[in-house]
């Protein structure tokens, strides 16, 4: 996919190595927002480091509007994160005056981001989602008995921290009867949030099937691909940690031909990931749907279909990188966490080491090492007594 030329309009990333390869392999420039020790500060990719140290998106949009106001030319904005979409496009209109961005309407990404507005969005177009009630553990309640078909996940609304008190590692929680929610409730309460309860689809998370697609501004697919779960991490309701590409002709056909229908129900523009899980009959139930930029997109970009760099040659005028079907088999892998997820489902050491030496997109690179090396030479450094530490490397 690289053109092995820097083209003019930046890309301006919101977003780790996984979007910023991407880019940087179509040779786009990136001006990266980021913390002080971020990885992205050290790829040959990153043009310009946008320091940014944490704070409230007033605060954050503000620095993005003197960036791209200081700019030639209207950069291009991506985000990776739900919490930087709804930002951004909560902020939309500012931040039209000085960036471009392929986003999907307003009322949608909120609909789609919050997994409460998603069920009724999905239960309104009889989407194929499993059957999903919410639960609401307020002070003194207690837990309801549902008209649902136990085993259930308990999972947030939102991706937000208060879930990391409840289930610190994972996605979801699995409670195989009412009794279970009875147990789990009084632990729901001091947290203060809403959660849905949705039916379980059997299976491992090795079923659960996506479709990437990038739909333009004429509601036309400007570009595709699909993929399975390898591992996750932790093995059940984990994040994932190892990935790989399938046929979308062949057995990711019916995967992309449901995830174009969706888009399609729900009037989708700009990048989505629609998540499905396959149950034992071969059905697919739809489980969220993502309206921006994720770690598949790394993925999907060394294997031949480039959504990144398509979505910035249409905001900046230029023609599309070539047509081209994602390659099956190839693989994506989150070598520190993917470790702990095949040690525990019992992979021997030189079996998944191995595997990690021929996955195609990973942290390690070997045309672009410094954002997996310097991070860890930084660590070394810090070892040594004061007096005696060598001159820390200067940041790009």
């Amino acid at each position: 996919m690289s053109t092995g030329t820097r083209h003019g309009t930046l890309a301006c990333v919101l977003g780790d190595m996984d979007l910023v390869r991407p880019l940087g392999l179509a040779g786009i420039r990136c001006a990266v927002v980021g913390s002080a020790g971020a990885a992205t500060a050290h790829s040959r990719f990153t043009d310009r480091w946008i320091p940014w140290e944490g704070g409230h998106d007033g605060a954050l949009v503000d620095r993005l509007l003197r960036f791209g106001a200081a700019q030639p030319g209207k950069p291009v904005l991506y985000v990776e994160e739900d919490a930087q979409l709804l930002m951004v496009s909560r902020h939309r209109d500012r931040l039209a005056a000085v960036f471009r961005f392929a986003l999907a309407d307003a009322d949608l990404v909120e609909s789609l981001v919050d997994k409460g507005r998603f069920q009724q969005l999905a239960e309104r177009l009889d989407l194929p989602v499993p059957r999903t009630r919410r639960l609401r553990p307020l002070p003194g309640s207690e837990a309801p008995d549902l008209d649902l078909h136990y085993p259930l996940i308990v999972k947030p609304l939102t991706r937000r921290p208060p879930w990391d008190e409840i289930e610190v590692l994972g996605k979801a929680i699995r409670l195989d009867g009412p009794e279970e929610l009875r147990a789990l409730w009084p632990r729901l309460i001091p947290v203060g949030i809403d959660l849905l309860a949705q039916e379980l689809i059997p299976g491992q998370e090795t079923r659960i099937e996506s479709h990437h697609v990038y739909i333009d501004t004429d509601g036309a697919v400007a570009g595709e691909f699909t993929g399975r779960k390898i591992r996750t991490y932790p093995l059940e309701y984990g994040h994932s940690t190892a990935l790989t590409i399938t046929d979308i002709d062949g057995e990711g056909a019916d995967v992309a031909a449901l995830g174009r229908e969706v888009a399609g129900r729900i009037g989708l523009r700009g990048v989505a990931k629609f998540d499905f899980k396959r149950d034992p009959g071969g059905r697919l139930h739809l489980l969220e749907v993502n309206p921006r930029f994720n770690l598949w997109h790394h993925l999907g970009a060394v294997a031949g279909v480039n959504l990144p760099a398509i979505v910035h040659a249409d905001l900046t005028g230029r023609p599309r990188p070539a047509a081209a079907r994602a390659r099956p088999g190839a693989c994506w892998c989150h070598i520190s966490k993917d470790r702990l997820a095949a040690r525990e489902s019992g992979m021997p050491a030189a079996r998944w080491l191995a595997w990690v030496a021929r996955a195609e997109a990973k942290a390690i690179a070997l045309d672009d090492p410094m954002p997996f090396l310097r991070p860890k030479l930084d660590r070394l450094l810090s070892r040594f007594p004061r007096g005696a530490r060598p001159a820390r490397l200067a940041k790009p």
